[in-house]
């Protein structure tokens, strides 16, 4: 883990630019039927005006995001007469019964974009690997850290457009100095967040809490990996896949640490907003909130009297944590269907956008208030360059003392995860005590070890 600055200082910063809102307009075509059948563009694998037609489908993201990906699209297809992309953008909470059922009607796009783990798709032959159809140049432009997202037993299937740290300590500096504490600091440990929750506690009014972490099996589940690996130094399967990891000191210490911010009352026994936004933080019921790197976006943009009130950075440590990361990194990758007609010409637009000219990808960084952090070096150094990072220094927080060290997000079956969240939330919420959750957990992880021949699928040595 790094060992400097732990902290950004806001003080200073008389204003801060944010990016337009756009309105994004919805993508051509409907997904699982033939696109853009409005606007006389032609279905994926067709040839449209001598070139050939490809479909590509996105996630419904920020105005902001939904407006590139337009933008992009546009770009490519003016540039260049061989290939024509039909974009269309899916409302996120339909895209998984979107895909599913194009796939079963063998009418997936050619390329599309993925969020997690690579391997199960990779196992279900879901993916056409890039190295045949992206040049080593172009793959070579990654960071080790987009790599380690990007292939599987040196093979790639991915390649991100962005990496987003999953575990992110915010903080309020006005109610932590009302609280006699240091504002421009972070704790350091997690008996150091203990210890200020109990100078903040005496200060709140009713309805204010120290912290809002995360509190229920599913969002642990997936927001916590970084802090088990941080605690025990090592995930909850062993290495091979052949058993469950997880009953030792470490893991019922992280436990027992959830369990001591619930019993002294520090965080809600209700949830005051999901993990995932700023609300809580942005109407100021909460010292401390624990999200993503994505979070600042909303603060940037929904709560700007907070942007000089806000301290951002590490996630407090076990006091055996050893340097160990707290944070997992979270990805958005593009990806070509193993069954695209034209895997060579989505190959060829992945390129031209992901791997291609620094430009097209530098308005998208800017344009999300610098809280993802690009997969290449040299578009990393672009976006530092522009006239717009000077007024957002939480960038250099998340991509050099909070990304560079996480861990990526586990590749082994949902329901590993899951049994570890429930049993979070159990010891949490004093439902159970920690070694009859565990024993709980291990049961439960021993059937999905044994249901799904985890040990034929265990990744190989480097791999995630």
């Amino acid at each position: 883990m790094n060992s400097g600055k732990s902290r950004w200082a806001w003080a200073g910063i008389a204003s801060f630019t944010l990016a337009s809102v756009l309105v994004g307009g919805c993508g051509s075509g409907t997904p699982g039927e033939p696109a853009g059948s409005e606007s006389g563009a032609a279905a994926s694998g067709s040839s449209s005006e001598g070139g050939t037609t490809i479909e590509f489908w996105h996630r419904t993201f920020t105005p902001v995001e939904n407006e590139w990906y337009k933008n992009i699209v546009q770009k490519f297809n003016e540039a260049q007469d061989e290939i024509t992309v039909v974009d269309t953008e899916v409302p996120a909470d339909a895209w998984d019964q979107k895909m599913k059922s194009a796939q079963a009607a063998n009418k997936s796009p050619d390329i599309y974009t993925f969020a997690g783990p690579l391997n199960d798709g990779v196992n279900a032959a879901q993916f056409h690997d890039l190295d045949s159809i992206v040049s080593k140049e172009g793959l070579d432009k990654m960071t080790d850290l987009a790599r380690s997202v990007s292939q599987i037993d040196g093979t790639y299937y991915a390649y991100p457009l962005v990496l987003e740290p999953q575990t992110v300590l915010f903080w309020n500096k006005e109610m932590v100095s009302a609280a006699g504490l240091d504002a421009e600091q972070a704790p350091k440990t997690w008996q150091d967040l203990l210890d200020n929750c109990a100078k903040i506690q005496p200060t709140l009014s009713d309805g204010q809490y120290c912290i809002s972490p995360a509190s229920d099996a599913g969002t642990f589940a997936w927001a916590s990996v970084g802090q088990q690996f941080n605690a025990s130094g090592h995930n909850a399967l062993t290495d091979d896949w052949s058993a469950p990891n997880i009953n030792d000191q470490g893991y019922r210490d992280l436990m027992q640490f959830y369990k001591d911010l619930w019993d002294n009352g520090y965080m809600a026994k209700q949830p005051l907003g999901s993990y995932l936004e700023a609300k809580e933080f942005g109407e100021k019921k909460v010292a401390y909130k624990v999200s993503g790197s994505w979070m600042m976006s909303e603060v940037g943009s929904d709560y700007q009297d907070m942007l000089t009130n806000t301290g951002l950075g590490l996630f407090p440590s076990s006091p055996n944590g050893e340097g160990r990361t707290t944070t997992t990194l979270g990805d958005f990758k593009w990806v070509v269907d193993a069954k695209a007609k034209h895997p060579e010409e989505a190959g060829k637009f992945l390129e031209w956008v992901l791997a291609g000219d620094v430009e097209n990808l530098v308005p998208f960084y800017v344009a999300t208030q610098f809280t993802k952090i690009p997969p290449r070096d040299d578009v990393q150094e672009g976006v530092a360059a522009t006239e717009e990072a000077k007024s957002a220094p939480w960038s250099d927080v998340i991509m050099t003392e909070i990304a560079p060290d996480a861990i990526p997000s586990v590749a082994y079956p949902w329901d590993v995860s899951m049994a570890v969240g429930t049993a979070m939330e159990t010891v949490m919420k004093g439902a159970a005590t920690a070694d009859q959750a565990i024993d709980t957990a291990e049961k439960a992880i021993q059937t999905v070890i044994d249901r799904e021949s985890l040990p034929e699928k265990a990744p190989a040595p480097g791999d995630k």
